[in-house]
């Protein structure tokens, strides 16, 4: 009987570290704005070598498209709401976006360090 115990305590803490190593592999998030045709901030820095979860939040009224050749990524934005686009783990460096409806704008970069 005093066997069974051990065992249930050892799955317990064993439950225990699992949900632990769970919550360290979540993204870190970060999150843009994109208001009058520019992102906000222009110059996001993030760590280098983890997954990231970006919140792009568009507050104006017309649509815009966020990209990146540099992350391969491509998401339209409809005007007054949110995307989330995931990126990453990212090498140590500088990674240029755009919003391609307002190119002469919407730009920035996000540099992992």
């Amino acid at each position: 009987m005093r066997s069974l115990g051990y065992a249930v305590i050892l799955g317990i803490v064993g439950l225990g570290a699992d949900c632990a190593s769970v919550r360290a592999a979540q993204p870190t998030e970060y999150r843009l704005i994109i208001q009058s045709h520019l992102f906000s901030p222009a110059v996001l820095d993030v760590p280098a070598g983890i997954k990231i979860r970006l919140i792009v939040e568009n507050r104006d009224a017309s649509a815009e498209e966020f990209e990146s050749y540099d992350l391969n990524r491509e998401k339209i934005v409809a005007g007054k709401s949110s995307i989330v686009v995931f990126i990453g783990p990212l090498k140590a460096g500088s990674y240029k976006y755009f919003g391609d409806f307002n190119q002469d704008s919407a730009n920035g970069r996000i540099v992992a360090k």
